[in-house]
């Protein structure tokens, strides 16, 4: 098991920089298949799957965002791109009526929010002045504060022992891990900051800049992480799917990816400058 998830993590890294990297059209599509995949299962898990017009709409909605963000720059576009989708779930609900319930409605609109639009951010924030430097912020602040938290909290385990901190939604999480991961995220982002985006971009003295955004970035992936963790305790399910091997679904390895990305996105405008 911890082999399949060491190796499957290995692939999904070295994709991800591939994508990021090259950005463009090469990340936009990648978000896209995030995005559909995210989309259906959070179709199972909320049971409006077979609800076949919602379903049907939520991807052409998906992949219609996803056109309009590659084919132009105009952000108040994306933003009428999502109200004509929200009115469309609607428009379905109407007319399906009343074999599609309100509670599946709403569950549709949920799921194209909360994945497809909130991950479109990761494009996004690629896309702006220095992007290529900034966007890495979004990964240090969710992967890198999960792999700290992960360290210090077995370590601490280990040693002087552990507090729970969510004992209800997530177990095996601890205050000691919270605690690490977002100390340790501030950190890679100080020293990503230093070592790579001073030297190397047209940022200048922006080290303690990336590591409070790295750390508040860690805070809302927590956030994340707890968000997706509460919607399988309601729906008693275990994983949102099984693409990822080790990880589960896309949902479960980009829970708190999909909280940071926009955060990423509005702190970079407000204290980087970046528009």
């Amino acid at each position: 098991m911890f082999l399949t998830r060491l190796l499957s993590g290995i692939v999904l890294l070295a994709l991800s920089l591939f994508v990021v990297i090259n950005g463009g059209i090469f990340l936009d599509v990648f978000t896209l298949f995030l995005s559909l995949v995210a989309f259906y299962e959070m179709a199972e898990a909320l049971k409006f799957k077979e609800k076949k017009g919602l379903l049907i709409w939520g991807f052409l909605s998906v992949t219609g965002y996803y056109a309009t963000l590659y084919l132009t720059d105009n952000r108040a576009l994306l933003v009428m791109c999502a109200c004509v989708a929200i009115i469309g779930f609607l428009t379905v609900y109407v007319f399906a009526f009343p074999g599609v319930k309100a509670a599946d409605t709403l569950g549709a609109v949920f799921a194209f929010v909360y994945a497809p639009v909130m991950l479109s951010f990761l494009p996004l924030t690629r896309a702006l002045p220095e992007g290529k430097y900034i966007v890495w912020m979004i990964y240090i602040s969710s992967w890198g504060y999960d792999t700290c938290a992960y360290c210090v909290g077995t370590l601490t385990a280990k040693t002087v022992g552990n507090h729970k901190a969510f004992p209800r939604l997530s177990p095996k999480k601890s205050v000691e891990g919270i605690v690490g991961g977002v100390v340790g995220a501030a950190i890679l982002g100080f020293l990503y900051g230093h070592f790579v985006a001073e030297p190397y971009s047209g940022l200048e003295s922006v080290s303690f800049i990336l590591a409070g955004i790295a750390a508040v970035g860690a805070l809302i992936a927590q956030i994340g992480d707890l968000a997706a963790s509460a919607v399988k305790r309601d729906t008693g399910i275990k994983d949102y799917g099984k693409l990822i091997p080790g990880h589960g679904g896309v949902l479960d390895r980009f829970d708190s990816m999909i909280f940071v990305a926009p955060i990423t996105f509005f702190l970079a405008i407000v204290f980087l400058g970046a528009v």
